[in-house]
C-alpha cells in the first residue's frame, strides 16, 4: 500500500492545527507502524481527542485511495514530513501540518530565504503602495514573499514578487484545487507555470469539510514559514493579527508599518509598535537586516552555544549527538534519558543554535 495512504489516514483524523502533532509522530515517527501499533491492541496515546480517536479506529489507509488517484490525475504533489519539498521550516511546529498539497513547483519551499508579508484585505493606497514596494524590493533581493492570496495586501505581496519574476509561495485556506478569491486565479496561475512559485493547502482536492477555521489555520503557516513577518496594515481584530500571534508563538520576529492615527486599517499595526511587540518597518532594508542581508553587509556570524548554560540533560544529548542524524529514540538509548527529557533537551538545544533538526525529527549536531 501506498505510504502517502498512512499520511492521509492520520491528517485527517488530527484535522489542521493538532497541538499533538509534533509529539506524536516523535513517539510513532511512521504512521503506518502506529497503524500496526493500533490495529494490534495497542493503546493510543491519552493526550489525542475523542473525535481523532474515533477517527483512527473507523477508517483505513485504502480509504484514501480515491483521493490518492485524484492528486495523481490533477497533478497535485503530496508532501509529507518525510519528503525532501516538504517545508523543512514547517515540520519544526509543534503543530505542523501532517499533510500538505501543492501546485506549482515544490523546490521553491526549502533552501531560500522567506518573509511573510500580509495586511488587510480593504487597504488604503498608502497601505497598497508600502507593501507593494518593500515586497517588491525584497524579491529583488532574492527574498522569497510568503502569504495567502487574498484579497488585498496578501495579493499585494505576490504580484510584486511577480514584478521582480521571482517565486512566491502562497498558503491557501481552501482546498488545493480551489482559487480563493476567485479573482486571483490568473496570479495563481502565474505564480505555479511562470514564477517557479508554489500554492500549498492543508486541505485535499474537493475538501468537503467545515471552512470555519481554516484559514485561522492557514495563517500558522505563513508565519511557520516566515522568517520575518511583516505587517503593512491591519485592524485591532483580524485574521492579521491572528498571524501575528501565531509567529509570536513561533519566536518569529515581527514588522509593522506605522500608519496613520485616523486610519481604522492602521490601528492595528501602529498598536504593534505601540505595544513593542513589532518593529518599525519603513524600508526593505529593515527586514533584510533581520535576515542578515542588509546590501553591503556581511551575513553576521554567529556565536557558537554557551555549553556552561546548558542543562545536564542537554550537554548529555549534545556529547552523544554528531554529525549525521539521528532519531530520538536512538538518542534516548545513547544518552540513557527516557523520551521525555531528551525532547525538552534538544528544544534547549536548538534554542542555543547547537542542533540541526532533519526531516522525520532526526537531529545532528552543529547548525
Amino acid at each position: 500500500m501506498d505510504e502517502a495512504l498512512y499520511w492521509f489516514w492520520l491528517a485527517d483524523a488530527l484535522g489542521s492545527a493538532c497541538s499533538w502533532a509534533n509529539l506524536l509522530l516523535t513517539l510513532y515517527p511512521n504512521p503506518r507502524r502506529f497503524y500496526e501499533y493500533l490495529r494490534q491492541g495497542g493503546e493510543a496515546p491519552s493526550f489525542l481527542s475523542p473525535r481523532a480517536l474515533e477517527k483512527l479506529a473507523g477508517t483505513e489507509p485504502a480509504d484514501y485511495q480515491r483521493r490518492l488517484d485524484r492528486c495523481i490525475r490533477s497533478g497535485i504533489a503530496v508532501l509529507v514530513p518525510e519528503d525532501p519539498d516538504y517545508p523543512q521550516r514547517l515540520r519544526e511546529l509543534p503543530d505542523f501540518p501532517i499533510v500538505l498539497y501543492a501546485t506549482g513547483d515544490t523546490g521553491c519551499l526549502n533552501g531560500g530565504r522567506y518573509v511573510g508579508m500580509v495586511g488587510t484585505r480593504r487597504p488604503t493606497a498608502y497601505g497598497a503602495r508600502a507593501c507593494h514596494d518593500i515586497s517588491l524590493e525584497l524579491a529583488r533581493a532574492g527574498v522569497t514573499i510568503v502569504s495567502g492570496l487574498a484579497d488585498g495586501l496578501d495579493g499585494q505581496g505576490h504580484r510584486a514578487s511577480a514584478e521582480a519574476g521571482a517565486p512566491t509561495v502562497a498558503f491557501l485556506g481552501t482546498a488545493i484545487d480551489k482559487t480563493y478569491p476567485a479573482s486571483n486565479a490568473r496570479l495563481r496561475l502565474q505564480i505555479e507555470r511562470e514564477l517557479g512559485g508554489a500554492v500549498v493547502s492543508e486541505y485535499p482536492p474537493g475538501y468537503p469539510g467545515r471552512q470555519k477555521g481554516t484559514f485561522l489555520a492557514r495563517n500558522r503557516l505563513i508565519a511557520g514559514q516566515a522568517e520575518v513577518l511583516c505587517i503593512a496594515e491591519a485592524r485591532i481584530k483580524s485574521g492579521t493579527m491572528n498571524t501575528v500571534e501565531h509567529a509570536e508563538r513561533y519566536g518569529r520576529p515581527v514588522l509593522a508599518v506605522p500608519g496613520s492615527i485616523f486610519s481604522p486599517v492602521s490601528q492595528g499595526t501602529n498598536e504593534l509598535l505601540r505595544s513593542g511587540r513589532a518593529g518599525v518597518l519603513t524600508r526593505a532594508e529593515d527586514v533584510l537586516a533581520r535576515l542578515g542581508l542588509r546590501p553591503g553587509a556581511e551575513e553576521p556570524e554567529l556565536p557558537g552555544p554557551d555549553l556552561e548554560a546548558l542543562s545536564p540533560d542537554a550537554r548529555a544529548v549534545l556529547a552523544v549527538l554528531g554529525p549525521r542524524a539521528q532519531a530520538v529514540d536512538s538518542i534516548c538509548a545513547a544518552a540513557g534519558l527516557p523520551v521525555q527529557k531528551v525532547l525538552a533537551a534538544l528544544t534547549e538545544l536548538e534554542f542555543a543554535g547547537a542542533v540541526t533538526a532533519s526531516p522525520g525529527q532526526r537531529y545532528a549536531a552543529g547548525v
